[in-house]
């Protein structure tokens, strides 16, 4: 009996979180102007003319750069701060520890609109550089906390033994313990790009003329009912799955015995 009601629960549970995704996708292929039922296709009209856009192909490669650049500043800098906090006795490493996580538990919003009010203080314009500086700072924390988690004493050993073969510290960290850290640095990466790919709040807030493509797309829905929307929709979300799945691969897949 609480077979059949699980299964049923499974698949409420499911249809509920990815209908919306599911009709996204399926009138993506529409090829009528209004992408609204009955569907009338299978047709590529309106990836092509997403394709053909300057300023949709203009915020996908932006989109790409910010994504590929921050999330690999982000876990340059969260593997040295693990690095640090993991293998030094530091003063109020607790403290900092906390502190390096917090940006974790606030909104976006309250993240951008303090980096906003910071870059307009100093002097620094709205741009990509200055959205890329607002993605690092959300995926910094993120990236700190899956390596961090990873270091274990078992590396530490290896470590000290390369030490007392007479290697430097730098050359332990680059050539013995970024080694043993590459899936959990890879996970990283990959993540990054994920939350970075697809995020808006921030991305909206700190740039002005060279956009995201998120922030494109909400320049689409401004205008009203456009089926291009739900196949650059399509697109974002093909690429989050992408890059999810290869986080997964990387981050859970079984070591061979």
């Amino acid at each position: 009996m609480m077979r059949p009601l699980a299964i049923l629960y499974a698949a409420l549970l499911y249809g509920f979180i990815f209908l919306p995704v599911a009709v996204l996708v399926l009138f993506s292929f529409q090829g009528t102007l209004f992408p609204i039922p009955p569907f009338n296709g299978p047709s590529l009209r309106w990836y092509a003319a997403v394709l053909s856009d300057a300023r949709l192909t203009s915020g996908l490669v932006n989109s790409i750069l910010v994504a590929v650049v921050t999330s690999a500043i982000a876990t340059l800098l969260g593997f040295l701060a693990a690095w640090a906090l993991a293998r030094f006795h530091l003063p109020a490493s607790a403290l900092m520890r906390g502190l390096i996580t917090l940006p974790l538990t606030v909104s976006y919003l309250i993240i951008g609109m303090g980096l906003l009010i910071f870059f307009n203080w100093i002097g620094i314009p709205k741009s990509l550089i200055a959205a890329g500086i607002g993605h690092v700072v959300i995926n910094l924390p993120l990236c700190f906390a899956i390596i961090y988690s990873q270091m274990g004493e078992h590396q530490a050993n290896i470590e000290r033994a390369a030490r007392d073969l007479g290697a430097s510290e730098v050359r332990v960290l680059l050539l013995v313990t970024a080694p043993m850290m590459w899936p959990a640095l890879f996970a990283s990466f990959f993540l990054s790009m994920t939350f970075s790919w697809d995020e808006f709040l921030i991305a909206f807030l700190l740039t002005r003329f060279d956009t995201t493509l998120p922030v494109e797309i909400w320049n689409l829905l401004r205008a009203g009912l456009n089926p291009k929307t739900n196949a650059v929709g399509s697109l974002v979300f093909g690429v989050s799955i992408i890059l999810a799945i290869i986080f997964e691969v990387v981050a859970f897949r079984r070591r061979p015995t």
